[in-house]
């Protein structure tokens, strides 16, 4: 007999985990100020530089490191439930595992939206989410107003669309467990005796 497997899951659980690892290297979304500096985010690590310095966050790198190890988690049970969808703990796998990658890629989102509106709000400074703008700093001493403008280009890496297709996939993997988990009828044969 074949066993079932649920392949969303298994595919999904796999990509969470490159995911994980891309991200590493790779940020989800990126921008560039003129030679300012550059910053990096992703759900599992966020870099930034000024001035060629680079800067560290202790909170942010907490973050990171969390949202790390439960995407880890995450993409491994879905390996296992995957390979054992009948089991009686697998739905229990699953409910912990399919939720992550969703919730990292929505609060993710949150996130960047956040702190674009915040730069507008209390820096006056509009941050561009894809594409490239000049970036408008105001530099005011002394009652002096000078704003320095910087070209500044941003976007969402390739990282960000696939963390995009681990969280669809993980959520058909959650639609798909009742066909993966049902165990299929088998008739018993019973034997024939000749007379």
């Amino acid at each position: 007999m074949i066993p079932k497997i649920n392949w969303f899951a298994l595919t999904g659980g796999i990509i969470t985990i490159i995911v994980v690892i891309a991200s590493l290297y790779i940020p989800w979304w990126q921008i560039s100020v003129g030679e300012l500096g550059s910053f990096g985010f992703s759900a599992v690590n966020t870099n930034a530089e000024l001035l060629k310095t680079a800067l560290t966050i202790p909170i942010i790198w907490a973050l990171n490191l969390t949202s790390l190890l439960l995407l880890i988690t995450s993409g491994a049970l879905l390996v296992v439930y995957s390979l054992l969808p009948t089991k009686p703990y697998s739905k229990h796998l699953l409910g912990y595992a399919y939720k992550k990658p969703l919730y990292a890629v929505i609060f993710f989102i949150i996130s960047l939206i956040a702190i674009s509106l915040i730069a507008q709000t209390i820096l006056n400074v509009n941050i561009p989410l894809n594409g490239t703008s000049t970036v408008a700093l105001p530099m005011g001493a002394l009652g002096v107003g000078i704003t320095v403008s910087f070209l500044s280009s941003a976007g969402f890496q390739w990282t960000f669309w696939l963390a995009i297709t681990a969280a669809a996939l993980c959520i058909a993997a959650r639609l798909y467990h009742r066909n993966a988990a049902s165990t299929p009828n088998v008739k018993s044969v019973e034997p024939t005796t000749a007379s």
